[in-house]
Protein backbone atom coordinates (compact mmCIF):
# COMPACT_ATOMS: atom_id res chain seq x y z
CA UNK A 1 0.00 0.00 0.00
CA UNK A 2 2.96 2.72 0.43
CA UNK A 3 3.39 3.25 -3.38
CA UNK A 4 -0.09 4.41 -2.80
CA UNK A 5 0.54 7.20 -0.47
CA UNK A 6 4.00 7.86 -2.25
CA UNK A 7 2.27 8.32 -5.31
CA UNK A 8 -0.35 11.03 -3.66
CA UNK A 9 2.67 12.63 -2.10
CA UNK A 10 3.81 13.91 -5.45
CA UNK A 11 0.64 15.61 -5.59
CA UNK A 12 0.08 17.37 -2.03
CA UNK A 13 0.75 16.00 1.67
CA UNK A 14 -1.58 14.86 3.78
CA UNK A 15 -1.98 14.54 7.74
CA UNK A 16 -2.21 11.32 9.16
CA UNK A 17 -5.29 11.88 10.12
CA UNK A 18 -6.31 12.38 6.44
CA UNK A 19 -4.31 9.04 5.23
CA UNK A 20 -6.08 7.48 8.30
CA UNK A 21 -9.84 8.33 6.97
CA UNK A 22 -9.15 7.29 3.19
CA UNK A 23 -7.48 4.34 4.28
CA UNK A 24 -10.35 3.18 5.87
CA UNK A 25 -12.47 3.04 2.98
CA UNK A 26 -9.70 1.66 0.51
CA UNK A 27 -9.90 -2.26 -0.12
CA UNK A 28 -7.64 -4.11 -1.80
CA UNK A 29 -8.12 -6.40 -4.78
CA UNK A 30 -6.79 -8.96 -7.54
CA UNK A 31 -7.93 -8.55 -11.48
CA UNK A 32 -6.92 -11.79 -13.52
CA UNK A 33 -5.87 -10.80 -17.24
CA UNK A 34 -8.80 -9.67 -18.95
CA UNK A 35 -11.18 -9.07 -16.25
CA UNK A 36 -13.07 -6.41 -16.83
CA UNK A 37 -12.71 -3.20 -13.78
CA UNK A 38 -16.03 -2.08 -15.71
CA UNK A 39 -18.07 -2.50 -18.36
CA UNK A 40 -19.83 -0.63 -20.99
CA UNK A 41 -23.24 0.72 -19.75
CA UNK A 42 -22.64 0.56 -15.94
CA UNK A 43 -22.50 3.34 -13.61
CA UNK A 44 -19.38 3.35 -11.99
CA UNK A 45 -18.95 3.50 -8.44
CA UNK A 46 -15.14 3.02 -7.81
CA UNK A 47 -12.10 4.29 -8.52
CA UNK A 48 -8.74 1.76 -8.08
CA UNK A 49 -5.47 2.94 -7.77
CA UNK A 50 -3.09 0.26 -9.52
CA UNK A 51 -0.70 -1.28 -7.36
CA UNK A 52 0.83 -3.85 -10.22
CA UNK A 53 -0.43 -4.63 -13.16
CA UNK A 54 -2.04 -2.79 -16.64
CA UNK A 55 -5.43 -1.75 -17.35
CA UNK A 56 -6.79 -0.47 -20.47
CA UNK A 57 -9.85 1.77 -21.07
CA UNK A 58 -11.80 1.00 -24.72
CA UNK A 59 -15.38 1.14 -26.32
CA UNK A 60 -16.11 -0.88 -29.11
CA UNK A 61 -17.34 1.19 -32.65
CA UNK A 62 -19.98 0.63 -34.22
CA UNK A 63 -17.90 -1.67 -36.91
CA UNK A 64 -16.51 -3.69 -34.33
CA UNK A 65 -13.26 -2.22 -33.79
CA UNK A 66 -11.71 -1.76 -30.18
CA UNK A 67 -10.72 1.60 -29.83
CA UNK A 68 -8.28 2.07 -26.66
CA UNK A 69 -8.84 5.68 -25.28
CA UNK A 70 -6.05 5.23 -22.33
CA UNK A 71 -3.78 2.97 -20.41
CA UNK A 72 -3.40 2.51 -16.76
CA UNK A 73 -0.33 1.12 -15.79
CA UNK A 74 1.32 0.67 -12.27
CA UNK A 75 0.57 4.19 -10.13
CA UNK A 76 -2.16 5.38 -12.03
CA UNK A 77 -5.94 5.70 -10.71
CA UNK A 78 -8.47 3.76 -12.71
CA UNK A 79 -11.67 5.26 -13.34
CA UNK A 80 -14.10 6.12 -15.99
CA UNK A 81 -13.86 9.79 -14.54
CA UNK A 82 -17.05 11.91 -16.42
CA UNK A 83 -19.26 8.90 -15.96
CA UNK A 84 -18.86 9.37 -11.64
CA UNK A 85 -18.98 13.09 -11.78
CA UNK A 86 -22.43 12.61 -14.17
CA UNK A 87 -23.78 9.48 -12.32
CA UNK A 88 -24.11 7.86 -15.60
CA UNK A 89 -23.68 4.93 -17.66
CA UNK A 90 -19.96 4.62 -18.45
CA UNK A 91 -19.22 3.94 -22.24
CA UNK A 92 -16.08 2.33 -22.09
CA UNK A 93 -15.16 -0.58 -20.77
CA UNK A 94 -11.97 -1.33 -18.30
CA UNK A 95 -9.98 -4.37 -18.47
CA UNK A 96 -6.75 -6.14 -17.02
CA UNK A 97 -4.65 -6.58 -19.32
CA UNK A 98 -2.29 -8.18 -16.86
CA UNK A 99 -2.63 -10.07 -13.75
CA UNK A 100 -3.28 -6.77 -11.66
CA UNK A 101 -3.01 -5.93 -7.46
CA UNK A 102 -5.44 -2.66 -7.07
CA UNK A 103 -6.79 -0.86 -3.73
CA UNK A 104 -10.21 0.51 -4.81
CA UNK A 105 -12.29 2.60 -2.88
CA UNK A 106 -15.90 4.34 -3.39
CA UNK A 107 -15.71 7.40 -5.30
CA UNK A 108 -18.93 8.97 -3.77
CA UNK A 109 -16.92 7.92 -0.20
CA UNK A 110 -13.98 10.03 -1.53
CA UNK A 111 -15.88 12.67 -2.41
CA UNK A 112 -17.28 12.86 1.61
CA UNK A 113 -13.76 12.71 2.63
CA UNK A 114 -13.06 16.43 0.57
CA UNK A 115 -15.53 17.92 2.51
CA UNK A 116 -14.05 16.75 5.92
CA UNK A 117 -10.53 16.89 5.26
CA UNK A 118 -8.94 20.56 3.14
CA UNK A 119 -5.60 18.14 2.21
CA UNK A 120 -7.48 15.18 0.44
CA UNK A 121 -9.48 18.13 -1.33
CA UNK A 122 -6.18 19.44 -2.85
CA UNK A 123 -5.14 16.13 -3.79
CA UNK A 124 -8.28 15.91 -5.90
CA UNK A 125 -7.92 19.33 -6.85
CA UNK A 126 -4.58 18.99 -8.40
CA UNK A 127 -4.67 15.56 -9.66
CA UNK A 128 -7.85 17.04 -11.56
CA UNK A 129 -6.19 19.90 -12.72
CA UNK A 130 -2.93 17.70 -13.98
CA UNK A 131 -4.90 14.85 -15.56
CA UNK A 132 -8.02 16.35 -16.94
CA UNK A 133 -7.05 19.99 -18.27
CA UNK A 134 -2.66 20.13 -18.34
CA UNK A 135 -2.14 16.50 -19.64
CA UNK A 136 -5.63 16.02 -21.75
CA UNK A 137 -6.05 19.28 -24.09
CA UNK A 138 -2.20 18.78 -25.94
CA UNK A 139 -3.35 15.22 -26.42
CA UNK A 140 -6.77 15.55 -27.93
CA UNK A 141 -4.57 18.34 -30.20
CA UNK A 142 -1.92 15.37 -31.00
CA UNK A 143 -4.37 12.81 -32.08
CA UNK A 144 -6.78 15.04 -34.32
CA UNK A 145 -3.30 16.94 -36.04
CA UNK A 146 -0.36 14.66 -35.66
CA UNK A 147 1.06 12.43 -38.00
CA UNK A 148 0.83 8.58 -36.91
CA UNK A 149 4.98 8.68 -36.07
CA UNK A 150 4.51 11.37 -33.96
CA UNK A 151 1.74 10.11 -32.33
CA UNK A 152 3.76 6.91 -31.46
CA UNK A 153 6.78 9.00 -30.61
CA UNK A 154 4.74 10.90 -28.08
CA UNK A 155 3.50 6.98 -26.90
CA UNK A 156 6.76 5.99 -26.20
CA UNK A 157 7.55 8.98 -24.53
CA UNK A 158 4.77 8.79 -22.29
CA UNK A 159 4.49 5.49 -21.63
CA UNK A 160 8.61 3.94 -21.29
CA UNK A 161 7.73 0.70 -20.11
CA UNK A 162 4.50 0.13 -21.95
CA UNK A 163 5.60 -0.62 -25.51
CA UNK A 164 6.90 -4.52 -24.62
CA UNK A 165 3.97 -5.16 -22.43
CA UNK A 166 1.40 -4.52 -25.05
CA UNK A 167 0.65 -6.46 -27.73
CA UNK A 168 0.58 -4.86 -31.59
CA UNK A 169 -2.79 -4.64 -31.64
CA UNK A 170 -3.47 -2.81 -28.85
CA UNK A 171 -0.21 -0.45 -29.45
CA UNK A 172 -2.40 0.33 -33.04
CA UNK A 173 -5.88 1.17 -31.54
CA UNK A 174 -4.35 3.51 -28.83
CA UNK A 175 -2.74 5.36 -31.73
CA UNK A 176 -5.63 4.96 -33.87
CA UNK A 177 -4.11 2.90 -36.69
CA UNK A 178 -3.74 -0.50 -37.94
CA UNK A 179 -0.99 -2.62 -36.99
CA UNK A 180 -0.14 -2.79 -40.35
CA UNK A 181 0.79 1.15 -40.14
CA UNK A 182 2.30 0.16 -36.66
CA UNK A 183 5.22 -2.31 -38.27
CA UNK A 184 5.93 0.33 -41.00
CA UNK A 185 6.79 2.94 -38.19
CA UNK A 186 8.75 0.81 -36.51
CA UNK A 187 10.56 -0.29 -39.12
CA UNK A 188 11.57 3.25 -40.47
CA UNK A 189 12.81 4.29 -37.00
Amino acid sequence: MQNIWQKIDTYTQLSEESRTAWEEILRKRSYKKNELFLTEGQTPKMVAFVSEGLFSQYFTAENGDIVIKKFFPENHFVASTSALLKKSPSPFNIKAIEDSIVFEYNFYDFKQLTEKHQDIAAFYIRYIELHWIIEKEPLEISFRYDTAKTRYADFLRNYPSLEFRLKQHEIASYLGITPTQLSRIRAES
